[in-house]
């Protein structure tokens, strides 16, 4: 193996050693993004080589991506004989297509991260219903059963009321404190009528008839 190195010219030597540090490379960070190892310190030089918020073209994962194609288009160029300028150019052109390929699976796997995380301030005017005794004036923590996110949730809630919401109570969600307790208040079902609507609503429709 040492003497195959050595018996390379420089162009080969250059590439094949690019190749073979970034394949070790990109297998250890893609064994450590997708198989939930410890990934903070390359989360952290993500962060610091950051281009733009959200979308990351140039990041450590990237750049490990655009050597190790880097390397390997380049071999390849340089076995089916072709020249150096050549070589070079597909060899970058390739990496950067890695680097955009990449770049865009990270962002859609952080987007359906995000989508997955529950966040409170989506649950605000949400309609819900009292699971456990709400006290008067923040006086005891109670909890709701409350659709946020497309899903039924139970959480934790309080309320500014005078009168305490009991269990089963109709709520609406006001307000979410720092730390994502819910801020509730009595309210109706949204598809609930009055009676005195529903009587306002007859004698319209009779009054309407007897017009006819």
């Amino acid at each position: 193996m040492t003497e195959w190195f050595s018996n390379l010219e420089f162009l080969p030597k250059i590439y094949w050693l690019v190749a073979i540090i970034g394949s070790l490379t990109f297998s250890v960070v893609m064994l450590m993004a997708f198989a939930g190892g410890d990934g903070d310190g390359i989360e952290d030089m993500d962060s610091d080589m950051d281009a733009s918020a959200g979308f990351q073209f140039i990041s450590f994962k990237n750049l490990v991506g655009f050597f190790t194609i880097f390397g390997w288009s380049g071999i390849a160029c340089i076995d089916a004989g072709l020249s150096t300028p050549l070589i070079i150019i597909i060899s970058v052109i390739s990496g950067l297509l890695m680097m955009m390929i990449m770049a865009a699976l990270f962002y859609f796997i952080s987007k359906l991260t995000d989508s997955g995380t529950l966040k409170y301030k989506n649950a605000i005017d949400a309609i819900g219903e009292v699971y456990l005794t709400i006290g008067a004036d923040r006086s005891k923590m109670g909890k709701v059963n409350v659709s946020v996110q497309g899903t039924m949730r139970e959480l934790d809630a309080l309320t500014d009321s005078l009168t305490e919401l009991k269990s089963g109570t109709i709520i609406k969600v006001l307000d979410v404190t720092s730390n994502g307790i819910l801020v509730v208040d009595r309210t109706r079902k949204p598809i609930e009528v009055s009676n005195i609507e529903n009587e306002k609503l007859q004698t319209g429709e009779n009054h309407l008839l007897s017009n006819d």
